[in-house]
Parts: C-alpha cells; sequence; structure tokens
C-alpha cells in the first residue's frame, strides 16, 4: 500500500540542511544558487545546527584571516553535526581542509552547484513524494534546471551556465548580480585565478532577464558585481544575446545602459578603468545609473604598483579627475593595501599624498597578508607587522579626516535614501527612526543614513526610497529627517502588489 503524504507531513519529513556563507558579495550569489537549488529539490534549509541534519559551508579562501575563518566555521559545523559539505574558494585547496578537518563528508571548489547537490543527495536523499513548493524559473538564455541526477555522469554547473538564484540572501529591495566569474589577472597578491579560474562572462541577455525578474518582484537595488567588471565580456567577444527581442552585446557600457532602463538604482561594483568606463560615467551623470564606482586601486606608488602587476600607475589620479569633471555627483570607494613587501617610508608617503589629491569618499585598507601560493610571497623587503600597523593607523587616519569633510559638504542638502531598517528606540512610536543609505552607499560596506521619519513615523516600510533633509554628520555617517516619501514606479511590470 502507497502512503502520501499532506503537504505538513511532507514537509516534517523533509532533510534540513544549514548553509553558513563566508566571503564576498560573488560566494553570496553562489549560495544563493545553491539554496535556491535545495529548495527546488525539496529541503528545508534549517536555522540553527540543533535542526541541521547535515551543513554546507561555502568558504573563503582569499586571505589567511578568511582561511582561518573558513576552517573555524568548518570546525563547528563538523562538532554540531558530523555532517558538513564544503564548497567554495577554499574547496579548491582540498588539502588544507583535510589537513584540519580529515572528517568532512565532501569537498568542492566554487560555483560547483551540481556537485554540492550530489553530495547532498547522498547524505540526506530526499522523500521523492514530498511537496517541494518552490521551483526555479531558468531565464531564457540559460541552462534549464535539469531533473535531479546522481553519480559521476551528473553535470556540472559553472560560471556563467547557471539560473538565476531564487532564494535570496539579501532583503527584497536590494540584490548582487553577477555578470561574470574568475578573472584574467596576474596581481602578485592574489590567487583568484587560481581559485576560480580565468574569467567567464554571463550573456547580456541571461544577466538582464535576472535583472527584469528581480525588479518586477520589488528589487529596487541591483548591485553589479564580478572579479573585474570593466572586463565583462572580453571572453565572449562581447557577443550578442536576445533580450526582449534585441540583441544586445556583452559590454558593461550596453549592459549598464539596459539595466539603467529598467527603473531601478544600479551600481557598479570592482570597475577597473579601462577607458570604456569613461562612458559609464557618462551613464552616471546622465541619471541611468548610480554615480558611484568601486574601484579597488591597492596602492599609488609606481614602483609598489608594478611589484604588485597591478595597472594604471601614475595615471589614477589624472582618471579620477577626468571621471569627476563628466559626472561631478560621482562617489568613489576604493581599498588598499599597506605593508607590502618592499612598501618603503617614501613609497607609503606617496600612497598618503595621493589619498590627499583624490579626496576618495569611500575608503577601506588591510596590511598585506601572505595568501599561500601567491607570487608576492617570494617578494624581498618584507614589512615588519608593527610597522604595517602604525602605517595603517596613519592611512585611516587621513582618509577618516576625508571622508569627515566630504560628508559634510551633503549637510543641508536633500538626497534620496533607500531605507534598509528600522532604529527605533524603546519608547518610540513603530517606524519614528529609520536606518538607509543614500545612492553614494554601497550596502554592507559605506556609511548609513540615520533619519527620524517625522510626519511619516509609521507610513514608511523597509526598501522605501525617501528623500531625506541632511542636517548632520560625522566621519562616516549622515543624519537628517524624512521629508517626502514619492512613489516608487520602475519600467517593468510589477508582480504582485509591492506599493505603497
Amino acid at each position: 500500500m502507497t502512503q502520501t503524504l499532506t503537504p505538513t507531513e511532507a514537509t516534517a519529513a523533509a532533510p534540513r540542511v544549514g548553509f553558513i556563507s563566508l566571503g564576498c558579495p560573488k560566494a553570496l550569489v553562489d549560495s544563493e544558487r545553491i539554496l535556491t537549488q535545495l529548495r527546488a529539490e525539496g529541503y528545508e534549509v534549517a536555522p540553527n545546527y540543533e535542526d541541521a541534519q547535515a551543513v554546507i559551508v561555502n568558504t573563503c579562501g582569499f586571505i589567511t584571516p578568511a582561511i582561518e575563518e573558513s576552517l573555524s566555521a568548518i570546525g563547528e559545523a563538523l562538532d554540531a553535526t558530523g555532517k558538513v559539505i564544503v564548497t567554495g574558494c577554499l574547496g579548491e585547496r582540498p588539502e588544507k581542509i583535510m589537513e584540519r578537518h580529515p572528517k568532512v563528508s565532501a569537498i568542492t571548489g566554487s560555483e560547483a552547484v551540481d556537485d554540492v547537490m550530489g553530495h547532498v543527495r547522498d547524505l540526506l536523499p530526499v522523500n521523492q513524494d514530498a511537496f517541494t513548493g518552490l521551483l526555479p524559473v531558468p531565464a531564457p538564455g540559460m541552462r534549464p534546471v535539469a531533473a535531479p541526477a546522481v553519480g559521476p555522469e551528473r553535470e556540472q554547473t559553472r560560471h556563467g551556465d547557471v539560473f538565476a538564484p531564487s532564494v535570496r540572501l539579501t532583503p527584497r529591495h536590494y540584490a548582487y548580480v553577477k555578470v561574470a566569474e574568475g578573472c584574467n589577472h596576474t596581481c602578485a597578491f592574489c590567487i583568484i585565478p587560481k581559485l576560480r579560474g580565468l574569467q567567464v562572462s554571463r550573456d547580456a541577455g541571461s544577466v538582464l532577464y535576472e535583472a527584469f525578474r528581480l525588479v518586477a518582484g520589488g528589487t529596487k537595488e541591483l548591485v553589479v558585481i564580478a572579479q573585474d567588471t570593466s572586463a565583462y565580456g572580453v571572453d565572449i567577444r562581447y557577443r550578442e544575446s536576445e533580450f526582449q527581442g534585441e540583441q544586445v552585446r556583452a559590454h558593461l557600457t550596453d549592459l549598464a545602459e539596459k539595466l539603467g532602463e529598467l527603473g531601478a538604482w544600479v551600481r557598479m561594483h570592482y570597475v577597473y578603468p579601462y577607458p570604456h568606463v569613461d562612458r559609464i560615467v557618462e551613464l552616471m551623470a546622465q541619471g541611468k545609473i548610480l554615480p558611484y564606482l568601486d574601484m579597488p586601486l591597492q596602492h599609488a606608488s609606481p614602483k609598489i604598483l608594478r611589484a604588485m602587476r597591478r595597472p594604471g600607475a601614475g595615471k589614477q589620479l589624472d582618471t579620477i579627475r577626468r571621471w569627476r569633471e563628466i559626472c561631478p555627483e560621482l562617489t568613489i570607494r576604493s581599498t588598499f593595501i599597506v605593508g607590502f613587501p618592499g612598501e618603503t617610508e617614501e613609497d607609503f608617503q606617496e600612497l598618503l599624498d595621493f589619498l590627499e589629491a583624490a579626496q576618495l569618499d569611500r575608503v577601506g585598507a588591510f596590511t598585506y597578508s601572505e595568501v599561500p601560493e601567491a607570487d608576492a610571497n617570494a617578494l624581498p623587503g618584507a614589512v615588519p607587522e608593527e610597522v604595517k600597523e602604525e602605517r595603517l593607523a596613519r592611512f585611516m587616519e587621513v582618509a577618516q579626516r576625508i571622508s569627515m569633510a566630504r560628508l559634510a559638504q551633503k549637510v543641508g542638502r536633500v538626497m534620496d535614501v533607500i531605507i534598509d531598517e528600522y532604529n527605533d528606540d524603546e519608547g518610540d512610536q513603530p517606524g519614528t527612526r529609520l536606518i538607509g543609505r543614500t545612492k553614494g552607499d554601497a550596502p554592507g560596506i559605506d556609511g548609513q543614513v540615520y533619519l527620524y521619519a517625522g510626519d511619516f513615523a509609521g507610513q514608511i516600510k523597509v526598501g522605501d526610497i525617501v528623500q531625506a533633509r541632511i542636517e548632520d554628520s560625522d566621519e562616516y555617517d549622515l543624519f537628517g529627517e524624512v521629508v517626502a516619501r514619492p512613489e516608487w514606479r520602475p519600467n517593468v511590470p510589477m508582480l504582485g502588489h509591492f506599493g505603497h
């Protein structure tokens, strides 16, 4: 006699998988894809170790502290459940994982959705009679999700040949859209090409259909990411693909223009100063995409940049000045490495002088840390740790002073702010205090705007875009009050009712 499960019984019988996602936004997108496939095949995602029958750990393997964090997370998950599948960048170095944690159940590399799912099925076979509830719909131009397969004949899903995730690890109002995987650069301090391979770009049609569905579902901010976003499409010779009856080139300028037509905020991350980025900045000046660039410069001394094998030595300042002439509202964020092998006090002073001249809006920095297998490990002139830390403190003092001055220039202005969360005190009417971001603030890494809702208390939801008068500022954040709550209408048909 065949027993049929009710939906409640089927849900109760569904295997429960815990998930830990570490690393950068690019890894976060990989995590979303795995979670989407888990739910599509009838698995439940456990919220804690106690409810999990197995755990997937999506690791980072870029720098030593990130490796240690990943290994620690693996060990914690093993202690709690005894069944751990490791994926992500550190998974490309299985010997490091096995040396510390020989009892892990399986190890896969980055973007190995099918491999991860194969190991999950082996560990926790799903009841095929279960109601699965969520089926991801592949975007046109992308490979549909195949029926589950087990065994070595399983087709690998890598790079651009993947379905768009329908499970999100970000709030509904913003999403990361990955346009390419891997990297063609040979920076001395980095091993990303060894971990994730050379660049593989997605077709523009695939990216645009994913973005279209996100905006139709209520997403108001699209954060475009890749290892080198400026190089998008180089590997596929900028080939054309279909989007809504048109052919669109896989080129950053074409993609940015089309994304800008959707009516959402479009934010560019990891943009390197290629010549065609001038056209991207022109789109920013025209209001088609956000006037924001995340451009990891790493240093300013030509000698150190050559040792790092980084492009643009000696031309960075000219490029920044040209971009600001094109788009005066441009916000530039960058990151730097302090204490790279061979860095002298003179080299470091060049970096400080560059900061003063460039007046970058948002700056992050970290001391140089050896990355296993990176070419920089063999360079002479290692900088003592105490010198690295002293230089980092001096660097951040300059960066903080510049940030404070640039934010002070915004006081008195009325700016668009996207609301990320509530910040009410115990005695406040709900929705009285809000935390959001301006167009010049990326989620999770930049400053915030602390707002009083004023007359709009209780009317503003997380994800709303409001207008706020900026009344004060400090080193990193802005403070103000909501003065208007305009209706948001994207240029795509909305799915369901996401209005006010």
